[in-house]
This record gives structure tokens, C-alpha cells and sequence, in this order.
């Protein structure tokens, strides 16, 4: 009995210590990945000025697929429309395979997509009193063995077996085209056995960051950017909500406490192409001024009036890239740090004045139309503003423990909503159930609220292999879910609980590491607030207390500190110096570059990519050196500090090593990674275990 409960007790402890290990790695993941979408909202506003927006009726003549010719070699699935069901079993077998469809049905597909979503309404609505069970499933996020994993244990979609598709199907996977394409094509199979909301990762400035925009351009070459032109579109005409049975509702985000489904139901939900931003106002023109609709740009400004005449980007003036020269920073650095509340007040107060620029060249007659039409302005800007604030909470918002309902600062955007609005909600729609998506979950789901809100998470392995499962959820008549659980890799079944947890500790340590290599200058400068003295070292809590100050992750940092600082003095102080070489981050040889602003660079590396996404406007992955100098201010205007036009100079003579007066939008990423230089076995130690014969074995596994 004695060995029994010394056995019993020592592995409840290591239980216990696997357990700590797993939340604190799992809370380093999730912080960083809300820290980066944070930051994705904040530097939306450049897109902005570039958006170009053709009517309905042109965009099947510009997309026209029938001038480009299929190979005979092309070995690939051959589509031809209306598809059937053996058509996309062969096209799902060719991608399982890794074939990949050719562009000319990729496009014909996307437009015969997009004809069927113009037709289905906001909000779908389906029974299960035709089919046995409806089967739900949650974010794929480009994962198509997740996806071939369902449809293997449950089924692919048909009459008898219904899917919801909860969004966020594209972005961080590598396999994003296919997985939409396979959604389309049973979609325009079964249009009423199949149905898709839209998700915050639908969204053509988020796919900018998080992979989508690449993938597609580096599959698709040739016509990759017509398909994202045409991919941004479709996207706008997603549903927005699922309704099954009247009692449960399926969005991707969540709720507030100001949702209205009757207001959802009736908004022109193509008008969000970006959730991220309320839509512009449009203005009519003769059609001999421009066959396509002009977008207004309606701004305050920091000028003297507070007033800047609206800008017209005309498609028959100048090409994007001459507006975008023409263009001076002051015209967007003012908008690029507003949050989503300070941009709704602004869109209020800019409708009272939204023609004013014009009063002074078209006379009195045009001063008595606006002010005639200034209460009908004023009107419609609240309506689209509102309108756009529930999307906004539909596609972003995530659930709390406690009452009540905040902005969610975290990711943004959107807001946290609490079990009273929840149940609030759910009594005045007359509803049981809801499921929703948007955040990884460990075990693939997870109930809150007293069951009456359900995440669901279908990539598994998201972070890591052995991160996360998978789940998918199946609802019959009497609605009750059977959940169902499930990871990809068949990896993960091949190493112990901590061989497993080790694996996924090493990865989130790794990330943590580069993030406060990249803080460097701002940690030091917090470090010696608590050595006054200047010795160089301060002590552990002050150590923790300084990282979290700058870094504001909200991670356990006296835990982390036996993983992130064990170069202690005798007097149990840390060296700060000594520590940022224990990081054993390995930076690129730029000595001749300024260190601030490479220090800039390693930390807000993914919002620069994403601002060259946004100036590439031909989707060359080139950029010219003067794109490349505007790309800076931008940022530094977006993170309101200070970079000279000498530091840029150096920066992009440095990296133009051919002198074409272009940069590789690629190579200059990639010359600026940082690199972990720690062997994988001194990445594994435990911060609990005293000997390394397991991870040495893991080490040697040819497997990992």
C-alpha cells in the first residue's frame, strides 16, 4: 500500500507538472497570435486608398476564363459545368494527391460560386427534419488533411448528410485554394445540403498577412491575381449566420449585447468587403466620366480647417501605383493608429460633411443640395456604421468567464461577451444553442456560458504537431451535439505525453525567445528603471515585472523564467547583459545598418510584409526602391516613431545587391529572420525535470 501511494502521489505531481507546461506553452501561442491580429487591424487603413470597385455587371467580362487554353499535357481534374458529385470526388482525390486544377476551371468555378452566393440570403436556414444529422464543422484554416479526415470518418456532403462550414477556411495552412475550391464545388452540388459562413480570415487585407495573398500568387502565377480579385468578391457575398431548426445559431465570432438578427438579415452584406473597416461611401458619376464606380475617400485630416477635399482615383486617369505615388503620407499617416471605435466616431462626424469639399467649385446651387441632403447623410451614415459594427461583432467577437460585454482589445476588434448576454440573447431569439469558431482549442471545443455557447476548432495540430485536436460537431432532430474528435498527424500517436509536450514547449519557447531578442533596446531600457546603480543585473521578479512591461503578453513570466533566464549570479540576480546572449538568437550581419531600425523590423517584420503586399499592387513580389521608402514612412507613421531618410537609404542600397532599382519582397524578408541558434536538445530541458534522457531519445527519433 505504501509503494502504491508513493507511486500514485509521484505521478499525480507529474501529471500536474505536464499539465502547468501544456497551459503556460499554450497561452505563449495564443498571446502572439492576438498580439499579431491586433496589429493586422491597426495597419488596415493603407490599404484603403487602393481599393478599386466594379459593378456587379462588369466583373464576369473582366473574369471571362474562356481565352485561356487547357494543355494537353495537363494531367489535372477536368471540369465541366453543372458539375456533379463524381466530378469533385475526382477533384478531391487529385488534391489529395497533390494535383493541382487549372486556372481556367479555378476561375469558371469561382464565377459560377459567385452567381449562386448573390442569390442565398444573410442568414441560412435549415431542418433537420429532412436528414438524419447535420454535421458542423469549425475553422479549417488551410488544413486539407482535416478536411479529407472528415469527410474519411463522417462522409463527404450529400442529400442524406449536410455541412456547415463555420468559416475560416483560408490563411496559415498551405493548402487554402483547394480547400475553397472542394467547399465550392460541393456548395454548387448540393446549394441547399451545404452551407458556409463567413469567417474574420474571408477578408482580402487579412489573407495580405497570414499567407492566403502568397499562396494563391505563388500556385497560380499567371493569373493568380485575377483569381484574388475575384476571391475578394465572393468573399463579401458569404452568408453571415446559420440557423438550424430555430434554436441554433451558428456564426463564426460571437455576439454582443447590441446584435439583431432582424438587422442582420436585411444588411447588403456585400458591401463589407473588409470587415475591418465600415464601407465607403459610393457616389454616382456620368458614365462618360468612368465605367466604373468611383470610390470616395471621405477623411479628416490634421490641416488647418480639419477638412480635405475627397479623393477621386479614377481607372481611366492613372494606374494604382501613379495614385499611390501621388499620394503623400499626410494623407493617411493621421488614420493609421485609429482603433475600431475611434473610427466609428470619425465616420459619424465626416457624414455631416461628406460633400462639403465640392461646395466651393460648384456654386450655391450644390451648397443648398448638400444641405438638403444633410440629414438623409447623416441618417445613412449611422445605418452603415451600425450595420458594420454588427458584422464587425459577428465575425470577431469571443466569449468571457464573467458578465457584461467590453471591446475586445486583445484581437482588436469585435468585443467579449459574457454568459448574461448570452443568455439575454438567446431568450429574446428563442433559441437553445450557440456555436461558434475563431479560437484553437485544445481538445477541438470547449462549452461555456452553462453550456449555451459551444467553440468548435477544426484544424488540429495549429500551432504544432501534438498542439491541439480537431473537432466536429453532428446535431440530429433532438439537437443535442455529438462531438467527435480527431488529429491528422499521425505523429502525434507515436510520442508519450511528454515527448508530446516537450515537441510543442520547444516551438512556443523558440517564438517567445525571437520576440524578446526583437525588444531588445526597450528591455534594456526597462531593466536599468530597476537598477539604478548600473550593475547590470537586476533581480528576477524585477526581471519579469520589466519583460511583461514591455511586452504585454500576459504570460506567466515567474514561471517562464526558469525556460528563458537561468544565467543567475551567486547572489541570485540575473546579468541582463549575459541573458540576451543566452537567448542564442542569431540576427543578420548589417553592421552599417542603423540598430533601431532594424530592431523595428524584427518586430513588426509580418505588418511590414503586409504593407508590401498592399504597395505590390501588380503582384509581381517586386516593389521599386521609391515603394520601398514610402513602405517605411508609412510604418513609422503607423508606429508613430522616427526612422531618416538615411537609415532608409542605407537600408535599401543594402539589400538591391544587382542595383535594378527593384526589391524582392521575399529575399528582403527572409535576409531579415531571425534565427534560433539552440540545439533542439538544450531547447527541451525541463524547467522540472532533472535529467535529459527522454528528450536525448526524442533527440536521436528520426521521426520529429
Amino acid at each position: 500500500m505504501k509503494a502504491a501511494v508513493l507511486i500514485q502521489r509521484w505521478y499525480r505531481q507529474y501529471v500536474a507538472r505536464m499539465e502547468m507546461r501544456r497551459r503556460y506553452t499554450w497561452n505563449i501561442f495564443q498571446s502572439i497570435e492576438y498580439s499579431g491580429e491586433q496589429a493586422q487591424i491597426k495597419c488596415t487603413t493603407a490599404r484603403d486608398f487602393m481599393n478599386e470597385v466594379c459593378r456587379d455587371t462588369e466583373w464576369e467580362r473582366h473574369f471571362c476564363y474562356k481565352n485561356i487554353e487547357v494543355p494537353e499535357i495537363y494531367s489535372g481534374p477536368r471540369l465541366i459545368f453543372p458539375l456533379t458529385v463524381e466530378q469533385v470526388a475526382a477533384m478531391v482525390e487529385a488534391f489529395r494527391n497533390k494535383r493541382q486544377l487549372h486556372s481556367r476551371y479555378v476561375l469558371q468555378l469561382l464565377l459560377e460560386t459567385w452567381k449562386l452566393l448573390r442569390k442565398l440570403p444573410n442568414i441560412s436556414r435549415i431542418s433537420t427534419c429532412h436528414s438524419k444529422e447535420i454535421t458542423v464543422c469549425g475553422d479549417l484554416h488551410g488544413q486539407l488533411e482535416d478536411l479529407l479526415l472528415i469527410f474519411y470518418k463522417n462522409g463527404m456532403p450529400s442529400l442524406d448528410r449536410p455541412y456547415v462550414f463555420n468559416g475560416d477556411f483560408v490563411d496559415r495552412g498551405k493548402d487554402s485554394i483547394e480547400i475553397l475550391l472542394i467547399l465550392f464545388a460541393f456548395l454548387l452540388v448540393y446549394p441547399n445540403d451545404v452551407h458556409l459562413n463567413r469567417g474574420n480570415h474571408e477578408d482580402h487585407i487579412v489573407n495580405l498577412r497570414y499567407g492566403f495573398t502568397k499562396e494563391v500568387l505563388g500556385k497560380y502565377k499567371m493569373h493568380g491575381k485575377r483569381i484574388l480579385k475575384l476571391l475578394q468578391k465572393i468573399f463579401s457575398w458569404l452568408p453571415l449566420a446559420t440557423v438550424i431548426d430555430q434554436k441554433v445559431l451558428i456564426l463564426h465570432g460571437g455576439i454582443s449585447n447590441t446584435t439583431d438578427l432582424c438587422l442582420i438579415a436585411r444588411v447588403d452584406r456585400h458591401k463589407y468587403v473588409s470587415a475591418l473597416r465600415p464601407p465607403k461611401k459610393r457616389t454616382q458619376y456620368p458614365v462618360s466620366q468612368s465605367s466604373v464606380d468611383l470610390d470616395m475617400e471621405d477623411d479628416l485630416s490634421g490641416t488647418k480647417n480639419n477638412q480635405r477635399r475627397v479623393s477621386l482615383i479614377k481607372a481611366n486617369s492613372f494606374g494604382p501605383r501613379d495614385g499611390f505615388q501621388r499620394r503623400s503620407l499626410q494623407d493617411f499617416s493621421g488614420r493609421v493608429p485609429r482603433t475600431v471605435d475611434e473610427e466609428i466616431e470619425v465616420r459619424r462626424r465626416q457624414s455631416g460633411f461628406i460633400k462639403g469639399g465640392f461646395s466651393h467649385s460648384q456654386g450655391e446651387l450644390n451648397n443648398l443640395a448638400v444641405s438638403s441632403a444633410s440629414q438623409e447623410s447623416t441618417d445613412t451614415a449611422d445605418t452603415t456604421v451600425e450595420e458594420w459594427k454588427q458584422i464587425l461583432d459577428l465575425l470577431w467577437s469571443d466569449p468571457m468567464s464573467q458578465n457584461g460585454c467590453i471591446p475586445n482589445e486583445v484581437r482588436g476588434g469585435g468585443c467579449y461577451w459574457g454568459p448574461d448576454v448570452t443568455q439575454d440573447f438567446l431568450d429574446r431569439h428563442n433559441m437553445q444553442l450557440i456555436i461558434r469558431s475563431h479560437e484553437c482549442k485544445q481538445d477541438g471545443y470547449e462549452f461555456c456560458h452553462n453550456r449555451r455557447v459551444l467553440t468548435l476548432f477544426s484544424a488540429s495540430n495549429y500551432y504544432e504537431v501534438g498542439s491541439n485536436r480537431g473537432a466536429y460537431v453532428k446535431l440530429g432532430p433532438d439537437l443535442v451535439p455529438y462531438l467527435i474528435q480527431y488529429q491528422a498527424s499521425s505523429m502525434t500517436r507515436e510520442l508519450t505525453l511528454r515527448k508530446n509536450v516537450g515537441k510543442v514547449e520547444h516551438s512556443a519557447l523558440k517564438v517567445l525567445r525571437e520576440q524578446l531578442f526583437a525588444h531588445k533596446s526597450d528591455l534594456v531600457s526597462a531593466f536599468q528603471e530597476f537598477d539604478k546603480d548600473k550593475t547590470g543585473v537586476v533581480s528576477l521578479n524585477d526581471w519579469a515585472t520589466a519583460v511583461e512591461s514591455v511586452l504585454r503578453l500576459g504570460l506567466p513570466w515567474r514561471m517562464l523564467r526558469f525556460q528563458l533566464a537561468t544565467c543567475k549570479t551567486p547572489g541570485g540576480m540575473l546579468d541582463y547583459q549575459e541573458w540576451f546572449q543566452e537567448l542564442s538568437i542569431k540576427e543578420p550581419q548589417m553592421e552599417h545598418i542603423d540598430q533601431g531600425l532594424l530592431e523595428t523590423l524584427y518586430r513588426h517584420r509580418a505588418t511590414l510584409e503586409t504593407i508590401f503586399r498592399i504597395v505590390d499592387l501588380d503582384n509581381s513580389g517586386f516593389i521599386t526602391m521609391e515603394d520601398f521608402r514610402q513602405t517605411w514612412k508609412l510604418l513609422s507613421a503607423f508606429l508613430k516613431m522616427e526612422i531618416t531618410d538615411e537609415a532608409i537609404s542605407d537600408l535599401s542600397v543594402t539589400i538591391d545587391t544587382n542595383q535594378d532599382g527593384n526589391i524582392d519582397i521575399d529575399e528582403f524578408m527572409e535576409a531579415f529572420r531571425l534565427t534560433d541558434k539552440k540545439s533542439r536538445l538544450e531547447r527541451g530541458k525541463s524547467m522540472f525535470m532533472g535529467t535529459t534522457t527522454d528528450l536525448t531519445k526524442l533527440e536521436g527519433d528520426p521521426n520529429i
